[in-house]
Protein backbone atom coordinates (compact mmCIF):
# COMPACT_ATOMS: atom_id res chain seq x y z
CA UNK A 1 0.00 0.00 0.00
CA UNK A 2 1.39 3.36 -0.95
CA UNK A 3 1.56 6.33 1.41
CA UNK A 4 -1.21 8.17 -0.42
CA UNK A 5 -3.55 5.15 -0.20
CA UNK A 6 -2.76 4.77 3.52
CA UNK A 7 -3.60 8.44 4.25
CA UNK A 8 -6.89 8.14 2.35
CA UNK A 9 -7.81 5.02 4.29
CA UNK A 10 -7.04 6.70 7.65
CA UNK A 11 -9.03 9.82 6.78
CA UNK A 12 -12.05 7.79 5.73
CA UNK A 13 -11.88 5.73 8.95
CA UNK A 14 -11.65 8.86 11.10
CA UNK A 15 -14.56 10.43 9.29
CA UNK A 16 -16.64 7.32 9.88
CA UNK A 17 -15.77 7.18 13.59
CA UNK A 18 -16.32 10.89 14.26
CA UNK A 19 -19.79 11.84 15.51
CA UNK A 20 -21.89 14.06 13.30
CA UNK A 21 -21.31 17.75 13.84
CA UNK A 22 -24.25 19.40 15.52
CA UNK A 23 -24.89 22.95 14.42
CA UNK A 24 -26.63 24.92 17.14
CA UNK A 25 -29.86 26.49 16.06
CA UNK A 26 -29.52 30.11 15.16
CA UNK A 27 -31.43 32.56 17.24
CA UNK A 28 -33.29 35.21 15.42
CA UNK A 29 -31.99 38.63 16.25
CA UNK A 30 -34.45 40.97 17.89
CA UNK A 31 -36.20 43.29 15.57
CA UNK A 32 -34.61 46.72 15.40
CA UNK A 33 -36.44 49.26 17.43
CA UNK A 34 -38.23 51.98 15.59
CA UNK A 35 -37.73 55.64 16.18
CA UNK A 36 -40.73 55.79 18.49
CA UNK A 37 -39.21 53.08 20.71
CA UNK A 38 -35.59 54.23 20.55
CA UNK A 39 -36.23 57.78 21.69
CA UNK A 40 -38.14 56.88 24.88
CA UNK A 41 -35.48 54.27 25.67
CA UNK A 42 -32.57 56.67 26.03
CA UNK A 43 -34.82 59.44 27.29
CA UNK A 44 -36.10 57.20 30.07
CA UNK A 45 -32.52 56.55 31.15
CA UNK A 46 -31.84 60.29 31.12
CA UNK A 47 -34.91 60.97 33.28
CA UNK A 48 -33.91 58.32 35.81
CA UNK A 49 -30.39 59.74 35.92
CA UNK A 50 -31.87 63.22 36.22
CA UNK A 51 -33.78 62.17 39.34
CA UNK A 52 -30.52 61.20 41.03
CA UNK A 53 -28.94 64.47 39.87
CA UNK A 54 -32.02 66.35 41.13
CA UNK A 55 -31.30 65.04 44.62
CA UNK A 56 -27.84 66.59 44.44
CA UNK A 57 -29.26 69.81 42.99
CA UNK A 58 -31.69 70.13 45.89
CA UNK A 59 -29.01 69.32 48.43
CA UNK A 60 -26.25 71.49 46.98
CA UNK A 61 -28.16 74.30 45.31
CA UNK A 62 -30.67 74.99 48.09
CA UNK A 63 -28.93 73.48 51.10
CA UNK A 64 -25.33 74.37 50.34
CA UNK A 65 -24.19 70.76 50.97
CA UNK A 66 -22.42 68.98 48.11
CA UNK A 67 -22.64 65.22 48.59
CA UNK A 68 -20.85 62.65 46.46
CA UNK A 69 -22.84 59.79 47.98
CA UNK A 70 -26.05 60.30 45.99
CA UNK A 71 -25.21 57.52 43.56
CA UNK A 72 -24.43 55.35 46.58
CA UNK A 73 -27.98 55.91 47.88
CA UNK A 74 -29.39 55.13 44.43
CA UNK A 75 -27.26 52.00 44.22
CA UNK A 76 -28.41 50.84 47.65
CA UNK A 77 -32.02 51.16 46.49
CA UNK A 78 -31.17 49.17 43.37
CA UNK A 79 -29.54 46.46 45.44
CA UNK A 80 -32.59 46.44 47.70
CA UNK A 81 -34.87 45.67 44.74
CA UNK A 82 -32.74 42.63 43.88
CA UNK A 83 -32.16 41.47 47.47
CA UNK A 84 -35.69 41.86 48.81
CA UNK A 85 -37.36 40.86 45.55
CA UNK A 86 -36.41 38.31 42.91
CA UNK A 87 -33.28 38.04 40.77
CA UNK A 88 -31.04 35.53 39.03
CA UNK A 89 -29.40 34.70 42.40
CA UNK A 90 -32.23 32.88 44.13
CA UNK A 91 -30.02 31.88 47.06
CA UNK A 92 -29.72 35.53 48.17
CA UNK A 93 -32.96 37.15 47.00
CA UNK A 94 -35.87 36.90 49.40
CA UNK A 95 -38.52 36.62 46.71
CA UNK A 96 -40.87 39.39 47.84
CA UNK A 97 -43.30 40.95 45.33
CA UNK A 98 -41.80 43.73 43.24
CA UNK A 99 -43.95 46.46 44.79
CA UNK A 100 -43.07 45.48 48.36
CA UNK A 101 -39.38 45.04 47.55
CA UNK A 102 -39.25 48.44 45.82
CA UNK A 103 -41.03 50.21 48.69
CA UNK A 104 -38.76 48.68 51.32
CA UNK A 105 -35.68 49.45 49.21
CA UNK A 106 -36.70 53.12 48.93
CA UNK A 107 -37.33 53.37 52.68
CA UNK A 108 -33.97 51.75 53.52
CA UNK A 109 -32.11 54.01 51.07
CA UNK A 110 -33.85 57.12 52.44
CA UNK A 111 -32.89 56.15 55.99
CA UNK A 112 -29.32 55.54 54.83
CA UNK A 113 -29.24 59.02 53.26
CA UNK A 114 -30.49 60.53 56.54
CA UNK A 115 -27.71 58.68 58.38
CA UNK A 116 -25.16 60.10 55.94
CA UNK A 117 -26.57 63.54 56.62
CA UNK A 118 -26.40 63.04 60.37
CA UNK A 119 -22.69 62.23 60.03
CA UNK A 120 -21.75 64.97 57.60
CA UNK A 121 -23.86 68.01 58.56
CA UNK A 122 -21.45 68.88 61.34
CA UNK A 123 -18.84 69.71 58.72
CA UNK A 124 -18.78 72.21 55.88
CA UNK A 125 -17.21 72.63 52.47
CA UNK A 126 -14.46 70.25 51.46
CA UNK A 127 -14.88 68.19 54.64
CA UNK A 128 -18.47 67.33 53.72
CA UNK A 129 -17.35 66.30 50.26
CA UNK A 130 -14.60 64.10 51.69
CA UNK A 131 -16.90 62.38 54.20
CA UNK A 132 -19.53 61.57 51.58
CA UNK A 133 -16.82 60.44 49.17
CA UNK A 134 -15.38 58.12 51.83
CA UNK A 135 -18.83 56.65 52.49
CA UNK A 136 -19.40 56.08 48.78
CA UNK A 137 -16.03 54.41 48.23
CA UNK A 138 -16.51 52.23 51.34
CA UNK A 139 -19.89 51.06 50.05
CA UNK A 140 -18.37 50.30 46.65
CA UNK A 141 -15.72 48.03 48.15
CA UNK A 142 -18.30 46.42 50.43
CA UNK A 143 -20.53 45.59 47.48
CA UNK A 144 -17.59 44.35 45.43
CA UNK A 145 -16.11 42.06 48.08
CA UNK A 146 -19.21 40.83 49.92
CA UNK A 147 -20.75 37.69 48.39
CA UNK A 148 -23.23 36.90 51.15
CA UNK A 149 -25.52 39.88 50.60
CA UNK A 150 -24.31 41.74 47.49
CA UNK A 151 -22.98 38.77 45.47
CA UNK A 152 -19.61 40.43 44.93
CA UNK A 153 -18.59 42.03 41.66
CA UNK A 154 -21.09 39.90 39.71
CA UNK A 155 -24.10 41.54 41.32
CA UNK A 156 -27.65 40.57 40.38
CA UNK A 157 -29.27 40.07 36.98
CA UNK A 158 -32.95 40.25 36.09
CA UNK A 159 -34.24 41.94 39.25
CA UNK A 160 -37.96 41.72 39.86
CA UNK A 161 -39.96 44.42 38.12
CA UNK A 162 -43.57 44.97 37.05
CA UNK A 163 -44.49 43.60 33.68
CA UNK A 164 -45.30 47.04 32.31
CA UNK A 165 -42.01 48.51 33.46
CA UNK A 166 -39.50 45.69 33.75
CA UNK A 167 -36.93 44.54 31.25
CA UNK A 168 -38.80 41.25 30.81
CA UNK A 169 -41.59 42.96 28.88
CA UNK A 170 -39.14 44.68 26.49
CA UNK A 171 -41.58 47.55 26.14
CA UNK A 172 -39.71 50.85 26.45
CA UNK A 173 -42.72 53.12 25.94
CA UNK A 174 -44.61 52.19 29.16
CA UNK A 175 -41.35 52.43 31.09
CA UNK A 176 -40.71 55.85 29.57
CA UNK A 177 -44.08 57.21 30.68
CA UNK A 178 -43.64 55.75 34.16
CA UNK A 179 -40.20 57.35 34.42
CA UNK A 180 -41.60 60.62 33.11
CA UNK A 181 -44.27 60.54 35.82
CA UNK A 182 -41.67 59.95 38.55
CA UNK A 183 -39.48 62.72 37.14
CA UNK A 184 -42.38 65.19 37.09
CA UNK A 185 -43.34 64.23 40.63
CA UNK A 186 -39.77 64.78 41.83
CA UNK A 187 -39.51 68.10 39.99
CA UNK A 188 -42.75 69.51 41.42
CA UNK A 189 -41.83 68.20 44.87
CA UNK A 190 -38.59 70.18 44.81
CA UNK A 191 -40.35 73.24 43.40
CA UNK A 192 -42.89 73.07 46.22
CA UNK A 193 -40.31 72.49 48.96
CA UNK A 194 -38.06 75.39 48.00
CA UNK A 195 -41.04 77.75 48.29
CA UNK A 196 -42.39 76.20 51.48
CA UNK A 197 -41.25 77.39 54.94
CA UNK A 198 -38.91 74.40 55.16
CA UNK A 199 -37.19 75.30 51.89
CA UNK A 200 -36.94 78.99 52.77
CA UNK A 201 -35.40 78.13 56.12
CA UNK A 202 -33.01 75.71 54.39
CA UNK A 203 -31.86 78.44 52.03
CA UNK A 204 -31.36 80.76 54.97
CA UNK A 205 -29.25 78.10 56.68
CA UNK A 206 -27.25 77.79 53.47
CA UNK A 207 -26.49 81.52 53.46
CA UNK A 208 -25.91 82.10 57.18
CA UNK A 209 -26.34 79.13 59.55
CA UNK A 210 -25.29 81.07 62.66
CA UNK A 211 -27.92 83.74 62.17
CA UNK A 212 -30.61 81.13 61.53
CA UNK A 213 -29.56 79.27 64.69
CA UNK A 214 -29.79 82.49 66.67
CA UNK A 215 -33.32 82.98 65.34
CA UNK A 216 -34.32 79.62 66.80
CA UNK A 217 -34.14 77.33 63.78
CA UNK A 218 -32.78 73.81 64.26
CA UNK A 219 -29.94 73.88 61.75
CA UNK A 220 -28.93 70.24 62.15
CA UNK A 221 -32.50 68.97 61.89
CA UNK A 222 -33.14 70.96 58.70
CA UNK A 223 -29.96 69.65 57.10
CA UNK A 224 -30.67 66.03 58.03
CA UNK A 225 -34.21 66.42 56.66
CA UNK A 226 -32.75 67.80 53.42
CA UNK A 227 -30.52 64.72 53.17
CA UNK A 228 -33.57 62.51 53.69
CA UNK A 229 -35.53 64.28 50.92
CA UNK A 230 -32.58 64.03 48.57
CA UNK A 231 -32.22 60.38 49.49
CA UNK A 232 -35.86 59.76 48.57
CA UNK A 233 -35.30 61.27 45.12
CA UNK A 234 -32.08 59.34 44.60
CA UNK A 235 -33.69 56.09 45.75
CA UNK A 236 -36.56 56.39 43.27
CA UNK A 237 -34.03 57.13 40.52
CA UNK A 238 -31.97 54.11 41.57
CA UNK A 239 -34.98 51.79 41.39
CA UNK A 240 -35.84 53.07 37.91
CA UNK A 241 -32.24 52.65 36.76
CA UNK A 242 -32.01 49.04 37.95
CA UNK A 243 -35.28 48.27 36.15
CA UNK A 244 -33.92 49.93 33.02
CA UNK A 245 -30.55 48.16 33.05
CA UNK A 246 -31.91 44.82 34.19
CA UNK A 247 -28.98 44.32 36.57
CA UNK A 248 -27.13 45.87 39.50
CA UNK A 249 -23.47 45.40 40.42
CA UNK A 250 -20.65 47.18 42.20
CA UNK A 251 -19.75 48.99 38.98
CA UNK A 252 -22.97 50.97 39.32
CA UNK A 253 -21.71 52.67 42.49
CA UNK A 254 -18.02 53.10 41.67
CA UNK A 255 -16.12 56.38 41.80
CA UNK A 256 -16.83 57.19 38.17
CA UNK A 257 -20.58 56.91 38.73
CA UNK A 258 -20.40 59.19 41.77
CA UNK A 259 -18.48 61.84 39.82
CA UNK A 260 -20.89 61.52 36.88
CA UNK A 261 -23.81 62.64 39.05
CA UNK A 262 -21.88 65.75 40.06
CA UNK A 263 -21.06 66.45 36.40
CA UNK A 264 -24.71 66.06 35.37
CA UNK A 265 -25.90 68.43 38.10
CA UNK A 266 -23.28 71.07 37.28
CA UNK A 267 -23.90 70.81 33.53
CA UNK A 268 -27.56 71.66 33.87
CA UNK A 269 -27.19 74.20 36.67
CA UNK A 270 -27.48 73.55 40.39
CA UNK A 271 -29.71 76.57 41.03
CA UNK A 272 -32.61 75.26 38.97
CA UNK A 273 -34.50 71.96 39.46
CA UNK A 274 -35.00 71.53 35.71
CA UNK A 275 -31.24 71.82 35.23
CA UNK A 276 -30.69 68.29 36.54
CA UNK A 277 -32.78 66.80 33.73
CA UNK A 278 -31.21 69.05 31.09
CA UNK A 279 -27.76 67.99 32.23
CA UNK A 280 -28.80 64.33 32.23
CA UNK A 281 -30.17 64.56 28.68
CA UNK A 282 -26.97 66.21 27.44
CA UNK A 283 -24.84 63.63 29.27
CA UNK A 284 -26.76 60.66 27.86
CA UNK A 285 -26.73 62.12 24.35
CA UNK A 286 -22.97 62.57 24.49
CA UNK A 287 -22.56 59.07 25.89
CA UNK A 288 -24.67 57.54 23.11
CA UNK A 289 -23.55 59.54 20.09
CA UNK A 290 -20.05 60.77 20.90
CA UNK A 291 -18.77 57.38 19.72
CA UNK A 292 -19.73 58.42 16.17
CA UNK A 293 -17.25 61.29 16.35
CA UNK A 294 -14.68 60.07 18.87
CA UNK A 295 -13.27 56.79 20.05
CA UNK A 296 -15.20 55.21 22.94
CA UNK A 297 -12.19 55.55 25.21
CA UNK A 298 -12.23 59.33 24.61
CA UNK A 299 -15.71 59.80 26.05
CA UNK A 300 -14.39 60.91 29.44
CA UNK A 301 -12.17 63.43 27.67
CA UNK A 302 -15.19 64.92 25.90
CA UNK A 303 -17.19 65.07 29.13
CA UNK A 304 -14.25 66.58 31.03
CA UNK A 305 -13.70 69.26 28.38
CA UNK A 306 -17.40 70.18 28.42
CA UNK A 307 -17.46 70.24 32.21
CA UNK A 308 -14.39 72.51 32.29
CA UNK A 309 -15.90 74.86 29.71
CA UNK A 310 -19.16 75.12 31.69
CA UNK A 311 -17.34 75.82 34.94
CA UNK A 312 -15.14 78.50 33.36
CA UNK A 313 -17.69 80.35 31.23
CA UNK A 314 -20.99 79.65 33.01
CA UNK A 315 -20.86 78.57 36.65
CA UNK A 316 -24.66 78.29 36.59
CA UNK A 317 -24.55 75.56 33.93
CA UNK A 318 -26.32 75.46 30.60
CA UNK A 319 -29.29 77.39 31.97
CA UNK A 320 -26.98 80.18 33.08
CA UNK A 321 -25.36 80.21 29.65
CA UNK A 322 -28.77 80.45 28.01
CA UNK A 323 -29.72 83.33 30.34
CA UNK A 324 -26.54 85.19 29.34
CA UNK A 325 -27.22 84.69 25.65
CA UNK A 326 -30.82 85.82 26.02
CA UNK A 327 -29.81 88.96 27.93
CA UNK A 328 -27.18 89.79 25.31
CA UNK A 329 -29.77 89.37 22.55
CA UNK A 330 -32.17 91.69 24.38
CA UNK A 331 -29.45 94.31 24.77
CA UNK A 332 -28.58 94.19 21.07
CA UNK A 333 -32.22 94.39 19.99
CA UNK A 334 -33.11 97.31 22.25
CA UNK A 335 -30.90 99.94 20.48
CA UNK A 336 -32.23 98.81 17.11
CA UNK A 337 -35.82 99.20 18.26
CA UNK A 338 -35.00 102.66 19.67
CA UNK A 339 -33.52 103.76 16.33
CA UNK A 340 -36.57 102.55 14.47
CA UNK A 341 -38.85 104.54 16.78
CA UNK A 342 -36.73 107.68 16.22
Amino acid sequence: MSAAQWRRAMNSAAAAAAPPLRVPPTRSAPAPSTGDDAVPSWLARALALGLVALSLTFLGGYGGMVSLAQMTVAGLAGYGVAIFGTSSVAAISLGWPWWLASAVAIVVATAFAAAIGWLSVRTEGIYTIMITLAIGVAFFYLAQQNYTVFNGFQGFNHPGAPEALGTESREPVPFYFATLGCALAGYFLVRHLVRAPFGIALQGIRDNPRRMASLGYAVTAHRVAAYAVSGLLAAVGGVLMVWYNGRISSGTVNLGAMISILIVAVLGGMKHPIGAFIGAIVYVLLQNFAIDLFVRERFNLVIGAGFLAIVLFSPDGLLGLWAKLRSSLVKTQTPQQTRRQL
